[in-house]
């Protein structure tokens, strides 16, 4: 049994009252009550340096221009960009010495935000879409699943075909197979075929695209002979 001595209160971190918190730990044992850390996920800042910001002792200057002003103090050129009423502006921070241009920092930062939002809008980001299949769907099922494919592809989506074995299904996997190449028959002249069907585990996969612009076209079958004419193929 414990002393006294060897015991210690501890107040447990909450909001109740002392008299209801209060509780005896051996003294050997008792640490303050353990808290888990935060996790901060910090991320590299990536800024600027303008004007007084700018600690190295000299620079290399470009003006509004871009002409080359050459290597002078950081001081000298901060007094010369207030004096056109411009800013000073490091531009190649890793450069010995750092290059610094003189320009309307205001007008720079502007003019940035403008064409990545310009960027931001004319990027096009392609969407993939998955339809699911079985070897026992049914052919009113497969009929619906195909239009779906179809209106993804026009949508400019890529479609990705699986199948899931199940059960017994594993010992006939040649059914899938066919389920999937049935598929890709049908849309042969509609669609890219990306990525083959390739079987991974349980699972039987395939990623079709919309019609690349410059695929080579299939062959065109002959014209079919006109009533009376006679037709002689050469090979």
């Amino acid at each position: 049994m414990l002393r006294p001595d060897e015991c210690r209160a501890v107040l447990p971190f909450s909001g109740r009252s002392p008299k209801k918190t209060l509780a005896f730990y051996p003294a050997d044992l008792v640490k303050y009550p353990y808290r888990k850390p935060k996790i901060k996920r910090w991320h590299i800042a990536q800024f600027t340096r303008v004007n007084f910001k700018i600690r190295v002792p000299q620079v290399r200057v470009l003006d509004s221009n871009g002409n080359m002003l050459g290597v002078m103090q950081t001081r000298e050129a901060q007094h010369l960009a207030d004096s056109r009423g411009l800013d000073l502006v490091e531009i190649t921070p890793n450069a010995v010495p750092p290059v610094c241009k003189i320009m309307d920092y205001g007008k720079f930062k502007y003019e940035e935000s403008i064409r990545a939002k310009q960027a931001r809008k004319s990027q096009k980001v392609q969407k993939v879409k998955e339809i699911k299949f079985h070897p026992g769907t049914d052919t009113n099922d497969f009929n619906y699943k195909l239009n779906q494919i179809r209106g993804f592809i026009n949508e400019g989506c890529k479609v990705k075909l699986t199948l899931q074995y199940r059960g017994r299904e594993n010992a006939h996997r040649e059914l899938g197979e066919d389920v999937i190449n049935r598929v890709l028959e049908e849309l042969k002249n509609e669609c890219f075929v990306e990525q083959a069907p390739k079987t991974l585990g349980r699972i039987l996969g395939a990623l079709i695209g919309p019609p690349r612009k410059n695929a080579p076209k299939p062959p065109r079958p002959p014209a079919p002979p006109k009533d009376g004419a006679i037709h002689i193929s050469v090979k």
